[in-house]
């Protein structure tokens, strides 16, 4: 029973996911075009759309709903469903990259999410032996907690104002700490990330966050699926050439993973 509410979540949020962008696109959208393309019944985009709007992310008209926003950023629990397998290959690739010993710096979001997936079922991760323990500092709330609930590691999580959107925790308290830090390599997800113009986060908090960690690490390996290459965000955490290599998928267009291999990174496709 609880594997079916669980399944049942899960759709729900891909249906509010492929919603929301629907009106990104249009503007608005109605109850019976919805219905139609999502293949479900007209009731339960009703019921969507209504508890959507209770969340404030929609406004509900006659007939449909608008967007209250040119764009969203969507919560985090409403993106896991988007590019999932992706994300997952993409994570386990990144985990790879990861030796005993090392300090890790990750910052929130669903690619870095199963990042910190991979690292907790790595055995030579968790060994209680001195000098092979992994160190992960974060601030994402979420992502320490998953490795708190699964691995041995040794946690450190920034402090801050947490994000919502993303369990990030933003702000002065937390830059304090990764100040005095040293990460062998941050591996960041990033929103865009441009072969020319760098790497670039939607909240400019969180940005800032990066950026530190981007200052604080001898090497920055950026985390990101297909849909993210090439594209732009409002605030940058860091130029293209402070990037050492880009972890994304296989359905990458070919051309623009050879723009970023011209900027002399070195790109994995999982």
């Amino acid at each position: 029973m609880h594997r079916l509410r669980m399944e049942a979540a899960v759709d729900r949020y891909a249906r509010w996911n492929a919603l929301l962008e629907l009106l990104t696109e249009s503007g608005r959208v109605s109850v019976e075009d919805a219905a139609a393309r999502l293949d479900v019944s007209q009731a339960t985009i009703r019921r969507d759309f209504d508890q959507l709007a209770q969340q404030q992310m929609i406004t509900r008209t006659r007939g449909g709903a608008v967007a209250n926003g040119v764009s969203y950023d969507l919560p985090l629990r409403y993106k896991t469903a988007k590019h999932s397998a992706e994300k997952q290959r993409i994570g386990t690739a990144a985990a790879a990259l990861v030796s005993p010993g090392m300090v890790v710096g990750l910052n929130g979001g669903t690619t870095t999410t199963e990042v910190a997936r991979a690292l907790a079922v790595r055995p030579d991760l968790n060994t209680s032996a001195e000098g092979a323990q992994l160190t992960v500092v974060t601030n994402a709330l979420n992502i320490a907690n998953e490795l708190l609930v699964r691995s041995r590691m040794k946690i450190v999580v920034a402090g801050g104002v947490v994000r919502p959107q993303s369990f990030e925790l933003v702000g002065p308290l937390g830059g304090a700490l990764l100040r005095e830090v040293t990460l062998d390599v941050a591996l960041l997800g990033v929103d865009a990330i441009d072969a020319h113009l760098g790497a670039a986060a939607h909240h400019e908090g969180e940005a800032s966050m990066n950026a530190l960690m981007v200052a604080r690490a001898k090497r920055v390996v950026i985390i990101a699926d297909s849909s993210k290459l090439g594209g732009h965000a409002f605030a940058r955490i860091c130029p293209i050439d402070r990037v050492e290599m880009l972890v994304t998928d296989s359905g990458a267009d070919p051309a623009v993973v050879e723009s970023f291999r011209s900027a002399g990174l070195t790109v994995i496709t999982a």
